[in-house]
C-alpha cells in the first residue's frame, strides 16, 4: 500500500524530532471528494504486526495495518469510511507478547484553551490539577494525561514502563505559543513510573526530565515521577480547620517544635531505616501532644535527590518525599496532628533550586525556571539555581505551589527558606557578580512582587493560615501588610535575637555583666516585626555544637541549670517561640541528618528534668494569656530592671489584654544565690510562684521562695509596692500575682 504520508513526516517520526504528531499519527480524513478515505496511522518501533479493530456491532472486524516504514510506522486505509469510528490498536511485539489499546492519537484536547490561556499568563492559580500528570476517564476510556510547560522544546514524549521508554511512541502535542505540550494516555493506571522526554529546538540535545508538577516520585536515588491520585484521602480534621479560619495566632501562643523527620527517630537505632510517616504519626504526634507545643515545623518534605541537603534543594515541590511513604499517608499524618490539636508548618523553598540533570535545570535547553545571566540565576554559595521570578509562568508555578501544600495537605503555614537571598540582588554576591535593577537599586523587584502577591493568595484563600520569613536582615515590613507596604508575612524569625542570646549565654557567668547589651538590645526592635524566636537546626550542625553544649564550661548541674534559664528567657521575651528538635531534652551531640536524636539519654534524671521544664513551659506560655497575648505591641511588655549589670539580674513584666494580668519575670545569669533581692512589683499582695528554673523536679537545687511571696509598701524601683526574694543561681522565677 501507497502510504499517505510524507517522506518528512515519516522521517521526523522516527528521528523522534516530528513537534506535531497528532497532524501525523491517529485518524486521518484524506483524498478528493467521492473519493474519500479514512488513514490511521501509529508508531511503534516495538511492534512487529498491528491491527485495527474495529467494533462493527456483528463481531467487530479486524483490519492489518501496513508497515510503511521499518522502524515501525503503520498505516491502515478504510476506503469508503470517511468518517471516523471508534477503535482500538492491537500490536505484536518481536517477542510475541500481544497487547491491546486505544490510540493515544484518537483523542481530543486534553487543556481547554481557557486553561491554556490561565497558564500562559500566569494567572492558573490551581495549574496542578491541570499540569503533570492524572488519572481520569476520557470518552468513556480510562487513563491518563500529561501536560508540561516546555515552549523551546522540538519534541516532547511521555516515556514510562508502556513504552518501554522509548520517545518515540508517545510524542505530545504541541499547544502553540502557550509553550505547553499534553497527550492523553489511555491504559496508564496508577503507579506508572514516567519521565519526559524533551528534545531541544536547535541543537536537538535529548533531556530526560522528571514531571516538575508530579505528586510522587520514586524513592531517592530513582528520580522517576510516578502517576498518582492525591484525591481520594477522607479527611477527619473539618473541625480543625474551621477553627482554624476563626483563629488570629498572633494573640495565641504559638510554640513550634521543628523536625526533620528523617532524623527525629529512626526505626532501629542509628543508621536504622527511615520510619513511615504512619509511624511518625504514631510517635512523633502524641510526642509533640505530651510536651505542649501548639505546632510542629517540618523542614522540607517536598521531594529532594540529596539527604545531605536536608530537603532545601528541592526538585520535586508537588510531592512528598517517597523516603517515608506514600502521599496519602502523608495527609493522615497531618490529619492526625490536626486531629490532636496541633499545627504542621511546611519549610517552603521558592528561592532555589538545585542542578539535578532530570530537574528544572535547563529544563527544555534552555534557562527556563532559572535566569540565564549567571549574575542574576546562580547562588554560588550554594551551588544552586535561583528562579526567575520575573517570567510569569514561574511566578505561577511557585504561586500554585503555595497554595498546593494548603488545598491538598491542609498545611496550616508556610515557613519561607532564604528569604533574604530573593530580596536582593547582591546577596552572597562580590562587585560585579551582580545586576542592579532599573532603578539601580539592589533590591529584587520580581521576587519582592512575588512575595507580596503569594502572602496575599495565601492568607485570602485559607483564613488562619500563616507564612513565616526566615530574613536575616534590616528589610523593613517584613510582616506587615502589602496594603501598608509590607511584604505582608504572618511573621518573622529574629535571628538577630537569636544570635545575641547564643553569644551572651556561652559567655562564662563572671563576664557576662559586661555584654549585658547583647541581653537587651533586641527590646529596642522587638515591636517592628511580629517576630518568632527561633533556635533552629541552623544552630546545631556545622561545628556550632548541641544547645547543652554551647553552655559554659562547668559541671552538669550549671550546664543544665543555664539552659533553662535561657529557655526561660525566651518563653518570657516577647516573639512566638521554636526549638529544634533535641534541644528539649539536651542533646549532647551536634544535630546529625543521618542519625536519630540521642533517645538513649532520658535515661538520666537530668535529661528527663530538662525534657518536664519544656513541656512545663509550654504548659505555663500557653494557660497565661499575658506571656502571649500582646507579643507584638509595646503595651505587653514592661522593664523592671535592666540596669543591675553587677549582679547579672534582669527583670521585667509582661502583660495581656487584661491589664490586671501580668506575670513578673526574673532572671538571675550567675551561679551565685542572691538573698533578699528586693525587686518593685506592680501590685499589692500575694505572687505565686508558678515557675522556678532550679525546681528539683528539673534537676535544680530548689532555691525559691517557697512557692509564693507577699509584697511589701515599700518603694522600690519607682513602684509603690516591692518583695524580697531569693534568686536561684543561674536560675529564672515566673511570678504572678494572686487574684
Amino acid at each position: 500500500m501507497k502510504t499517505t504520508l510524507r517522506k518528512r513526516d515519516i522521517d521526523l517520526l522516527v528521528g523522534a524530532r516530528h513537534w506535531d504528531p497528532f497532524s501525523v499519527l491517529g485518524p486521518h480524513v484524506a483524498g478528493e471528494k467521492g473519493n474519500r478515505f479514512l488513514s490511521i496511522r501509529v508508531i511503534h518501533p516495538r511492534a512487529t504486526a498491528v491491527h485495527v479493530l474495529r467494533d462493527t456491532g456483528d463481531g467487530g472486524r479486524r483490519t492489518a495495518m501496513a508497515r510503511v516504514h521499518p522502524d515501525g510506522v503503520f498505516e491502515a486505509r478504510f476506503p469508503g469510511d470517511a468518517e471516523i469510528f471508534p477503535y482500538r490498536l492491537e500490536f505484536l511485539a518481536h517477542d510475541g507478547y500481544r497487547w491491546t489499546q486505544a490510540d493515544p492519537y484518537a483523542f481530543g484536547l486534553v487543556l481547554s484553551d481557557f486553561d491554556i490561556h490561565l497558564l500562559a499568563e500566569g494567572s492558573h492559580l490551581d495549574s496542578y490539577g491541570k499540569m503533570g500528570s492524572h488519572l481520569l476517564d476520557l470518552g468513556g476510556t480510562r487513563g491518563a494525561s500529561f501536560a508540561v510547560w516546555a515552549p523551546n522544546a522540538e519534541r516532547v514524549s511521555v516515556v514510562c514502563n508502556a513504552n518501554h521508554w522509548d520517545g518515540r511512541v508517545h510524542p505530545m502535542r504541541n499547544r502553540g505559543e502557550s509553550g505547553i505540550w499534553e497527550i492523553f494516555l489511555p491504559g496508564i493506571g496508577d503507579g506508572e513510573v514516567y519521565k519526559y522526554e524533551i528534545r531541544a529546538r536547535g541543537t536537538g540535545e535529548l533531556f530526560l526530565k522528571s514531571d516538575p508538577f508530579g505528586f510522587r516520585f520514586e524513592r531517592p536515588p530513582r528520580t522517576g515521577s510516578i502517576v498518582c491520585d492525591i484525591d481520594g484521602y477522607a479527611w477527619k480534621d473539618a473541625a480543625w480547620m474551621e477553627e482554624r479560619s476563626k483563629r488570629n495566632l498572633l494573640d495565641e501562643a504559638l510554640a513550634v517544635y521543628e523536625v526533620h523527620l528523617g532524623s527525629w527517630k529512626r526505626r532501629e537505632g542509628e543508621g536504622g531505616p527511615y520510619l513511615t510517616y504512619g509511624e511518625l504519626a504514631d510517635q512523633l504526634v502524641p510526642y509533640v501532644r505530651e510536651l505542649g507545643y501548639t505546632h510542629v515545623e517540618l523542614l522540607p518534605v517536598a521531594e529532594h535527590p540529596f539527604d545531605g541537603s536536608w530537603g532545601y534543594q528541592v526538585l520535586g515541590y508537588y510531592a512528598p518525599t517517597s523516603r517515608f511513604g506514600l502521599p496519602g499517608e502523608f495527609m493522615e499524618f497531618v490529619d492526625r496532628c490536626h486531629q490532636a490539636g496541633i499545627g504542621v508548618i511546611l519549610d517552603w523553598v521558592p528561592a532555589h533550586f538545585p542542578r539535578d540533570a532530570h530537574g528544572l535545570a535547563l529544563f527544555d535547553g534552555t534557562h527556563l525556571y532559572e535566569h540565564s545571566d549567571p549574575r542574576l540565576g546562580e547562588h554560588r554559595e550554594w551551588g544552586t539555581l535561583a528562579f526567575n521570578f520575573g517570567r510569569r509562568e514561574v511566578a505561577d508555578f511557585l504561586l500554585a505551589n503555595a497554595l498546593f501544600w494548603l488545598d491538598k495537605y491542609h498545611i496550616d503555614g508556610l515557613r519561607v527558606d532564604a528569604v533574604a537571598s530573593m530580596l536582593y540582588l547582591d546577596y552572597s554576591r562580590k562587585d560585579g557578580e551582580w545586576i542592579p535593577n532599573v532603578h539601580g537599586g539592589n533590591e529584587n523587584l520580581d521576587a519582592i512582587a512575588f512575595l507580596k502577591r503569594m502572602n496575599e493568595l495565601v492568607h485570602g484563600r485559607h483564613p488562619g493560615a500563616i507564612t513565616v520569613a526566615e530574613e536575616s536582615t534590616a528589610w523593613p515590613a517584613v510582616s506587615r501588610p502589602t496594603y501598608l507596604g509590607g511584604l505582608g508575612f504572618t511573621l518573622k524569625w529574629n535571628m538577630g535575637w537569636m544570635h545575641d542570646m547564643l553569644a551572651f549565654i556561652e559567655k562564662e557567668p563572671v563576664h557576662r555583666k559586661f555584654h549585658f547589651g547583647q541581653l537587651t538590645f533586641a527590646l529596642l526592635y522587638a515591636f517592628h516585626e511580629n517576630f518568632v524566636l527561633p533556635f533552629s537546626h541552623d544552630e546545631v550542625v556545622h561545628l556550632k555544637r548541641s544547645m547543652l553544649d554551647k553552655m559554659p564550661p562547668g559541671d552538669l548541674r550549671w550546664k543544665f541549670g543555664n539552659l533553662r534559664l535561657l529557655y526561660a528567657y525566651m518563653y518570657a521575651h516577647p516573639g512566638k517561640k521554636l526549638l529544634f528538635m533535641g534541644g528539649e531534652f539536651g542533646q549532647w551531640e551536634e544535630w546529625n541528618h543521618d542519625r536519630s536524636l540521642q533517645w538513649d539519654l532520658l535515661q538520666w534524671d537530668t535529661h528527663r528534668g530538662l525534657q518536664r521544664f519544656v513541656r512545663d513551659l509550654n504548659r505555663l506560655y500557653r494557660d497565661i494569656p499575658s506571656l502571649h497575648e500582646v507579643d507584638f505591641r509595646p503595651e505587653g511588655f514592661e522593664w523592671i530592671d535592666f540596669r543591675d549589670v553587677d549582679n547579672s539580674v534582669v527583670s521585667f513584666l509582661r502583660r495581656g489584654k487584661d491589664p490586671g494580668d501580668a506575670v513578673v519575670c526574673v532572671f538571675n545569669f550567675t551561679p551565685v544565690p542572691r538573698e533578699a533581692y528586693r525587686l518593685g512589683v506592680p501590685f499589692g499582695g500575694s505572687y505565686r510562684e508558678v515557675l522556678n528554673s532550679d525546681a528539683g523536679a528539673y534537676g535544680g537545687g530548689n532555691t525559691g521562695n517557697g512557692g509564693s511571696v507577699v509584697s511589701e509598701e515599700r518603694p522600690w524601683m519607682g513602684r509603690p509596692h516591692s518583695v524580697s526574694l531569693t534568686l536561684p543561681p543561674l536560675g529564672a522565677l515566673y511570678l504572678r500575682p494572686e487574684r
